[in-house]
């Protein structure tokens, strides 16, 4: 696998794990819905409920704004299709303006359970500084 697969693997998968890290340096990882366009990548605080409207994860980027992501494929009847990507990246919380149109834009284009509840935000935008990837056939590659 090369770059330009690992990106249309990851461009095409349905969810993700977004990775902040805490003001005690703790990992805090949390699932997400995403859209990836080169090397950024952004994802909505959305309709699905919540315990909370304070999410630890926007508040962990504030504090510290370097993220990791892992997109990935797990395969149970074939083992050879197992695939990851990580991606590492800065991270802003924003609550308006262009960014937090295209972010939505983007979101809503993607997942079709968007068209009816449209993610009020606010959105993470990331800006991607490093990928790696592994497949079943590939050892780890960073770029």
């Amino acid at each position: 696998m090369d770059r330009t697969r690992a990106a249309d693997l990851a461009t095409h998968a349905r969810v993700a794990r977004l990775a902040t890290r805490t003001p005690g340096g703790q990992s805090d990882l949390v699932p997400i819905t995403f859209a990836l366009d080169g090397d950024r990548l952004v994802t909505a605080v959305d309709h699905k409920p919540k315990t909370t409207t304070r999410l630890k994860r926007l508040d962990n980027i504030r504090t510290n704004p370097e993220v990791d992501i892992l997109i990935d494929h797990y395969d149970d009847t074939t083992w050879d299709a197992l695939w990851w990507v990580r991606l590492r990246g800065v991270a802003q919380v924003v609550s308006d303006g262009p960014l937090f149109d295209d972010a939505v834009d983007a979101l809503v284009a993607k997942y079709p359970q968007y068209h009816d509840i449209i993610p009020a935000g606010p959105v993470i935008f990331i800006e991607i500084l490093r990928w790696q990837w592994w497949s079943a056939d590939t050892p780890v590659v960073p770029d």
